[in-house]
Formats: C-alpha cells, sequence, structure tokens
C-alpha cells in the first residue's frame, strides 16, 4: 500500500524460542556447565526428583519447556516451590496454555510468557554475598539478582549447578510486570485499542539467523539451539508512533482511549480519511490512518518529559522540538503540533481525569473522556510554499511558430526576502516565487499541487502574495503594480475522476503588502489525500492571470505574479 511502505520492520524485544538438540562440540564448549561441584543429572532431572517442584514441573511440561530443559543448551532456572504454588494454579495455567495453544505465535501465550519465560534465563548465573546484578529474563524482561533472591523474591536454595545450568528454589513467584504494550492485551476496557495494535497487518515476531546459535545441519536444514526472535510492530516506527512500547528499554506514558471512546472516535475520524475508490490499497489506509489519527500524539517518552516539564507541557513522540524542523514540517516555526499545554493541571490537560496503571516501562492512562484535539495533531494547517520544490505542477505555454516546440510563457523565480527588509519574517519562509513572462501578449496560468487533505472537514483556502518590494526595497512604481487572478480548485470525486470548481473568477491583488486572499470558506474536499505519494497529486489550484491588453499598455496592471503560499486553514465558527 501507499504511504512509504506503511508496514516496514522497525523494532523488537528478543524472544528466545525453543529448540532443541545439539550436535556440535563447539556448542557444548560453550554452554556446559564450568561451575566446580556440579550436580549430576539436567535441570530437568532435578525438577522432576524435587518433590516440593512438582506443580512448577507440571506447567513447565505441558508448555514443552522440558525438552529444553533437558537439552544442552544453558539455563538458569528460578522454580517457586509448592509451598506458595498450588496445584490448583498450575491446573489453572496449563489450561490457559491449551486455551491460546494455536491461536497465537508460542512466545504470546500468556503462561509462556507471563509464567515459564518470567522465571527462565539463558545461560549460567549464580550469587555471591556481593550479588546485585540486572538479568534479562527469557521474556525480556529484566530482574534484579541479589545474593538472596530475585526481584525481592527470596531463594530458598541457590547456586545448583547441573549438566546444562543452573537452579534456584523461590518461596514464591516471580511477579510479571506487564510493559505498556503488554498491558493492553489485560484490560478489556482497550480492547479495541489492543486489535489495533496487535493487527496481524503491523505486528508479528521474526527470526533473526544472523542473530541465533546454530547448532548443526540435520536432513539438509541448520538446526538452532538458540532461536533469538524480534517481536515486531510497525506502529512503533519513527514515521508513525516512534515509540517502543515492547521494550524495557525506555519509558514512557501513554494516554489509551477506552473502548467507548475509541468508538466515538473512529465513527468521527473515518469521514476525514475517505480516499477514492482508485487509491491503491484503498481500505487497508483508511484503516489504518483513522486510528493513527486517534493515537497520534498520546505516547510521552519520559526523556522528553521528566516531572518538572510536565508540570509547564507535555512533548509527546510525534511532536517536532527543533524550531527549524517544525518549519520544514509543518510550514512555520510557530506551530507546536503534538505538544500540549499544562497536561497535568488544566481542566483540558491531556493528562487528567485519567486512571493510571503502573506498567514495567511507565505509566498507562486510561482515558474515557477524551481531552485531544485533532487540530493539534493531525487535522492541521496546511502551507504550500510556492518556492519549495515540486509545489509547482506547470505553467502556461504556447507554441513557437517557427521552430513547433510548446514554450513557457512564464519562468518561476524563487525571490528571498533578506534581514532589514521591511517584510522580513511577514512572507512565509521568507521566499515566494515570481513568475516572470516570457511572452509579454498573452495572460499566465500556473497550477500549484496541493497534498495532505483531508476528507469532509471544513478548510478555509487563502492564496498569500508577496509584494515587488519583499525581494527589492527599490522597486520601481511599474514593478509595483498589481495584477488580476482568476482561481479554480481540481479535486477528485469518490470514483477518481477528476473535478473543477472556480473559486474567484476575478481578484486584485494589493500591490505594496504581503495579501491573504480568501479564496474559499469551510470548502470540503469529498475524498482524502493524507499521506500519499502521487507523481502527480490529486488535488491542484489554477491561477489565471486575467489583465487586459489595455490594462498593461496604460500601466495600471502586471502579468507578473508573486506567490508567496496557498494557506489551508482548518475551517472554525
Amino acid at each position: 500500500m501507499k504511504r512509504n511502505h506503511i508496514y516496514k520492520t522497525v523494532l523488537g524485544i528478543a524472544m528466545v524460542a525453543l529448540t532443541l538438540t545439539s550436535c556440535s562440540d563447539e556448542w557444548d564448549n560453550h554452554y556446559n556447565a564450568t561451575a566446580q561441584g556440579t550436580l549430576n543429572g539436567t535441570l530437568w532431572e532435578a525438577i522432576q526428583r524435587d518433590p516440593n517442584l512438582s506443580n512448577f514441573a507440571s506447567v513447565v511440561s505441558a508448555c514443552g519447556y522440558d525438552k529444553s530443559l533437558g537439552g544442552n543448551q544453558v539455563f538458569t532456572v528460578f522454580a517457586p516451590t509448592n509451598n506458595n504454588f498450588s496445584a490448583e494454579e498450575a491446573q489453572r495455567l496449563i489450561q490457559s496454555y491449551n486455551a491460546e495453544k494455536g491461536k497465537m505465535d508460542d512466545d504470546d501465550i500468556t503462561t509462556v510468557k507471563e509464567f515459564v519465560q518470567n522465571h527462565i534465563a539463558l545461560y549460567n548465573y549464580s550469587v555471591s554475598s556481593t550479588s546485585n546484578d540486572s538479568i534479562v529474563l527469557m521474556n525480556g524482561k529484566y530482574a534484579k539478582l541479589t545474593h538472596d533472591a530475585i526481584d525481592g523474591i527470596k531463594f530458598l536454595t541457590s547456586n545448583q549447578h547441573y549438566g546444562n545450568g543452573v537452579l534456584f528454589t523461590l518461596e514464591n513467584k516471580v511477579q510479571f510486570f506487564s510493559n505498556l504494550f503488554e498491558y493492553l492485551r489485560k484490560d478489556t476496557d482497550l480492547d479495541s485499542l489492543r486489535s489495533f495494535f496487535y493487527n496481524s497487518m503491523f505486528y508479528r515476531q521474526e527470526f533473526q539467523p544472523d542473530k541465533s546459535v546454530a547448532g548443526g545441519i540435520v536432513d539438509g536444514k541448520t538446526i538452532y539451539l538458540d532461536s533469538v526472535f524480534l517481536q515486531q510492530n510497525d506502529l512503533f516506527e519513527e514515521e508513525f508512533l516512534d515509540a517502543k512500547l515492547n521494550t524495557e528499554d525506555s519509558t514512557y506514558l501513554m494516554v489509551a482511549p477506552t473502548n467507548r471512546v475509541w468508538k466515538e472516535l473512529v465513527e468521527e475520524y473515518g469521514n476525514y480519511f475517505n480516499y477514492d475508490n482508485t487509491v491503491q490499497d484503498r481500505d487497508s489506509l483508511v484503516y489504518t490512518n483513522t486510528r493513527l489519527g486517534i493515537v497520534g500524539g498520546t505516547i510521552f517518552s519520559r526523556t522528553f518529559n521528566s516531572d518538572a516539564v510536565l508540570r509547564d507541557s507535555a512533548m509527546s513522540t510525534n511532536c517536532v522540538m527543533n524550531p527549524n524542523y517544525r518549519r520544514s514540517r509543518w510550514g512555520a516555526d510557530s506551530l507546536h503540533y503534538y505538544q500540549y499545554y499544562k497536561p497535568l493541571s488544566a481542566p483540558d490537560g491531556v493528562l487528567t481525569g485519567a486512571a493510571n496503571i503502573a506498567c514495567s516501562n511507565g505509566t498507562m492512562f486510561k482515558s474515557d473522556n477524551w481531552k485531544f484535539d485533532k487540530l493539534n495533531t493531525f487535522h492541521r494547517i496546511r502551507i504550500i510554499e510556492a518556492e519549495k520544490g515540486g509545489n509547482i505542477r506547470e505553467v502556461s505555454k504556447v507554441k513557437n511558430t517557427s521552430t513547433q516546440e510548446d514554450e513557457e510563457t512564464v519562468t518561476p523565480k524563487v525571490r528571498y526576502v533578506v534581514t532589514g527588509n521591511k517584510f522580513y519574517n511577514k512572507v512565509s519562509n521568507n521566499g515566494f516565487v515570481e513568475f516572470d513572462p516570457q511572452k509579454t501578449t498573452v495572460n499566465h496560468t500556473v497550477y500549484f499541487n496541493i497534498d495532505n487533505v483531508l476528507s469532509n472537514v471544513g478548510y478555509d483556502i487563502y492564496l498569500v502574495t508577496a509584494p515587488a518590494l519583499a525581494a527589492d526595497s527599490n522597486a520601481t512604481a511599474i514593478q509595483r503594480l498589481p495584477t488580476i487572478l482568476r482561481c479554480t480548485l481540481g479535486y477528485h470525486n469518490q470514483e477518481g475522476n477528476e473535478e473543477s470548481k472556480e473559486l474567484i473568477s476575478s481578484v486584485t491583488t494589493q500591490p505594496d503588502i504581503v495579501d491573504a486572499i480568501l479564496l474559499a470558506k469551510d470548502f470540503k474536499f469529498p475524498v482524502c489525500t493524507y499521506g500519499l505519494v502521487e507523481e502527480k497529486p490529486q488535488v491542484w489550484l489554477k491561477l489565471e492571470t486575467r489583465v487586459s491588453s489595455t490594462q498593461l499598455r496604460n500601466n495600471t496592471h502586471t502579468r507578473t505574479m508573486r506567490i508567496d503560499c496557498i494557506l489551508l486553514k482548518p475551517h472554525e465558527e
């Protein structure tokens, strides 16, 4: 689909899948325990022998991890004893595993991820009286390992070395602490948001052979003993949300709409992303951009949003902090989209009134009272700079009777406003285009491309012209003459056919000011072009000079056009 290959690969946390056998000396040398006093047998055999680990063993076996813990790959196991892990709890986990088996990736099954992998780490870990380490469990979670506990859960026994790893027994279970991405699966009030983030269009696990450990070749195929998968979600890419919600390395605040809010917003926003029927992957674009319209700007990295900063404003991962980048992306450095004033204290603060849920990588704010204004997120002012490359679609041409070749009647020349000129910082981006007539006997036509418009929302459309004095403070009276323009807007209908509408038949520019000419009020495009990468954009504005030969001879008007920008401003009553 369009929008710059929306489903590109982004990020993930390493998840270790279980595979099975070793047939290489190199593997054995790397992973065999080296500690003195290694006990006989494997980790699985040790767990089976201990009657106080029977409940833990039943879950491990039901999930298929007995094969790995009985193989050559090295693990450290933190096994809760039966004292605080009952047979009933174990049975509930097994039933949950069986209910989810085959319906999702094995590493996403709740019992596997939140219990089995939460009590196992790759490689040998032992403790001493000075231990105070952070280790990574198989599910990617970080755990604090001290001389007598893991994440505060006390050891009953420790440092029991077996042929394929180390066994600890615990007085209780290691608590699983969901990250923001994982929490979405737990809260039924957020089912709609979960369905979007976990949609298979964006979410998948990809095997990483270059990061996995090969154990040999069987029947011509490589057998991997340590298989590494990356949890990929294209929505977390910089182009979209720019937030690694599924990792433990970054910390965020996230505002999540409840199902009720989500339903209302999808119904409203879906009208704004109505693409014409000829657009490739139309349905996917409607689905994706409608929902990105909701979640865009709702995630805040704690790197840039400390408690002190949040007292004043919140900068989401979609905001642009650098003024120069804001000018490039939004059209003006004064536009602060995806940033919010007084998020915690103002009555309409985006974080106020929401329930707080602590997660392993931040805080979820569950909101049933949505405070995000679309005018501060996706429904933005569109500034089409005349001087920006690609914005001029074409200019009028006439046939040279001698060469029989088409020749342009005007030449676009970029002019800049320099410091000290009275129009400095009054002309948008301090640049405009002067269309210098090459044929003096005809009127001229210029087409401008307009991209990224929404459908079924009102725009006030302005044409902004620049004065000759903006480029030359000594411009003569002849150079400063006004021109007369006719303006026509072109766009597609639902079937993808081009339509046009004359916005204004005749308007005279004001010669010595930056003139914002209102061409249309509350104009609604029938279809959307938001995010489309088009060689020939669907939407265009046609400008035609309408100066008569008499006006030209009498020096009352000029056919020179000086265009600053085209402005599409969301209509507000």
